[in-house]
């Protein structure tokens, strides 16, 4: 067997492609060593998605290993835009992304987001996170990307319910400010 960079799930479960990660990873060093470019970019890391295979790599290495490669695509273009036009223009471009964020910080608890057609995210729960999110803008709590992004909600359902979608989209958002601060 082939040493591999990364441990593989057993022979009848699934995993991570191999060849697609693999191939995914190759791509992503060659990007990375070269000039950045928005075919390839922290967006690309970000929305990295692979098909599972029997034996293929333990999903949650791979995820943790695509968490840590596009934090340094970030730090890379932050690297490259202060190299450029400075610090200021670096913050002044993560502030205005944080910025596009608040409107739904300050709607009510309970209306920050479309409500589900049937099932989808706990309000209660996501509230509560947007809550964090908030405080930590004002300063008042510590508050990582990792821990936008593994979050967890339960399901409720049509009232009590946010559409996932929605959700998801927007604490993605919140996540990349958060990565570019950190």
């Amino acid at each position: 067997m082939k040493d591999r960079p990364f441990r593989t799930v057993g022979i009848f479960d699934k995993g991570y492609d191999i060849e697609e990660v693999d191939d995914f990873l190759r791509r992503a060093k060659d990007a990375y060593n070269g000039p950045l470019t928005p075919a390839f970019d922290e967006n690309t890391v970000r929305n990295a998605a692979f098909s599972r295979a029997r034996g293929g790599y333990v999903p949650a290495e791979i995820d943790d290993a695509l968490d840590r490669l596009e934090a340094a695509f970030v730090q890379k273009r932050r690297a490259l835009v202060v190299a450029d036009r400075g610090e200021k223009a670096w913050l002044n471009t993560t502030y205005q992304d944080a910025k596009s964020l608040y409107p739904r910080l300050l709607r009510p608890v309970g209306r920050r987001f479309r409500e589900a057609d049937g099932w989808g995210y706990s309000k209660i729960e996501v509230d509560e996170l947007i809550d964090r999110l908030s405080d930590y803008f004002d300063g008042k709590t510590d508050l990582s990307a990792r821990e936008v992004r593994e979050a967890v909600f339960g399901s409720a359902k049509d009232n009590h319910a946010y559409d996932e979608s929605v959700v998801d989209v927007y604490l993605e958002r919140a996540a990349s400010v958060l990565l570019s601060v950190e």
